[in-house]
């Protein structure tokens, strides 16, 4: 899958490929997985997970907020019958402001 042709159909702004590049090597396990690859936005559980493992502890956020961003995400996603997990977090980092935090230094 070519991620950053999929990231630059969803992203608001211009896609910071420091951070894609990134992410892309910090899930590389993950999206190496049909399971997990992708995310189920029509299953709480899958929703959950992302919220507590990926905007609470990848990203240290906080708030009620959260679960309304991914609600957010999907439904900008909608077209899509498989979300990619890469591109899913890449936008709710975009969201938060959080995608420095994948740049290497």
């Amino acid at each position: 899958m070519d991620h950053l042709a999929d990231v630059k159909k969803f992203a608001k702004k211009p896609v910071n490929e420091a951070a894609l590049a990134g992410m892309s090597k910090a899930y590389a396990l993950v999206m190496s997985k049909p399971d997990t690859r992708y995310v189920a936005c029509t299953d709480p559980t899958e929703l959950e997970r992302v919220r507590e493992n990926f905007l609470k502890k990848k990203l240290g956020l906080k708030g009620t907020d959260l679960d309304a961003t991914i609600k957010a995400t999907c439904e900008h996603m909608k077209a899509d019958n498989t979300k990619s997990r890469l591109t899913f977090y890449y936008l709710l980092a975009e969201h938060y402001g959080k995608l420095d935090g994948f740049v290497k230094k």
